[in-house]
């Protein structure tokens, strides 16, 4: 019997963030051959379409990737791909509608689906371990290094510069308020160093409630893709203190920019990073800011960081990841 892949559409109508990132460059490789479906909407009329529409549109044939967490829970003929599980381990991070909604759709989900696809090993023995699912894929994230490189030019023109570059959904998992923190301790010292951070609060997550009068820190917002390869290229490093990350996708695009890394040992992070970027420890309290120091002062360390990052960033490929999942789809 042929198969006939149909790809869950839904992340299309939202802000591209690293699960929608994942969606469209997987669908870049095998749009062409599989068949769409999407949907404008968002918020309860998208879970709406995604519940009662979307099964509509599917035949007996149909093999359907959802890739973006959440799919129809009445499809057995369906590959998901979990990218984290912290609205179930940390439902205090997010909005109550949305933690109550997913501690009840994603453990249905994910004993029903015919295939999981984990962005990372962290990710699979998770969901090994609190579902028992053994046939768990590692379809990991991708770097386009055409457009992710050094040197790409920068387009936000009141950028000072020097500068620590933070990029992240303003929300409790990203640590941002731990960055401030040790940022108000260290920043006297590093006077020609700003902090800057991309990125805004979303609507399903808990709001964080930033400590106020930080010097030298600038907000830019959601930034557009267009600008991400140039504010990654141009900073001094890129920080990511995550307290768990089901992949990390801004470390690799910066590493890919030829921008040292430094990352949390929260969830996936050093899996991605390996020794291609500075780890430090969440349950060490002075860690960070000791790195910190250590990034803004040793150039040494910063070049070697650069060029084993550069070399890391070569390991992914968005386009042997599509390959994978277009095959794994195929044997269901």
């Amino acid at each position: 019997m042929t198969h006939e892949i149909v790809v869950n559409g839904r992340f299309l109508s939202r802000r591209v963030t690293g699960v929608e990132r994942h969606g469209r460059e997987i669908l870049r490789y095998i749009g062409d051959r599989s068949r769409l479906e999407m949907t404008r909407q968002n918020g309860l009329l998208g879970h709406v379409w995604e519940q009662v529409i979307l099964p509509g549109r599917l035949s007996r044939e149909s093999v359907l990737w959802s890739p973006a967490n959440t799919g129809p829970l009445w499809v057995r003929q369906q590959a998901l791909t979990v990218h984290d599980l912290s609205a179930l381990e940390n439902p205090n991070w997010f909005q109550k509608s949305f933690a109550a909604w997913y501690s009840l759709l994603i453990p249905i989900l994910v004993r029903r689906a015919r295939v999981l696809f984990a962005p990372s090993e962290y990710v699979r023995q998770k969901l090994i371990r609190r579902f028992g699912r053994q046939d768990v894929v590692v379809t990991p994230n991708g770097v386009d290094l055409s457009i992710f490189q050094p040197g790409a030019s920068q387009e936000q023109s009141k950028l000072p510069p020097c500068y620590i570059l933070f990029l992240g959904t303003l929300e409790p998992r990203k640590n941002l308020t731990g960055l401030l923190q040790v940022w108000k301790e260290i920043e006297q010292e590093f006077r020609d160093v700003w902090l800057v951070i991309a990125g805004t609060q979303s609507t399903v997550h808990r709001t964080e409630h930033l400590p106020a009068r930080v010097e030298r820190v600038i907000y830019l917002g959601y930034v557009e893709e267009s600008v991400l390869p140039g504010l990654y290229a141009n900073a001094l490093f890129f920080v990511m203190p995550s307290l768990d990350e089901g992949f990390g996708l801004p470390a690799l695009e910066a590493m890919a920019c030829g921008t040292p890394v430094l990352v949390s040992n929260g969830g996936a992070l050093p899996e991605v990073v390996r020794d291609a970027g500075l780890v430090f420890d969440l349950s060490d309290s002075t860690a960070l800011s000791r790195s910190m120091r250590q990034c803004l002062q040793d150039q040494e360390l910063r070049q070697a960081l650069k060029e084993k990052g550069l070399a890391r960033a070569r390991d992914f490929s968005w386009q042997h990841t599509a390959e994978l999942i277009w095959n794994t789809l195929h044997e269901i």
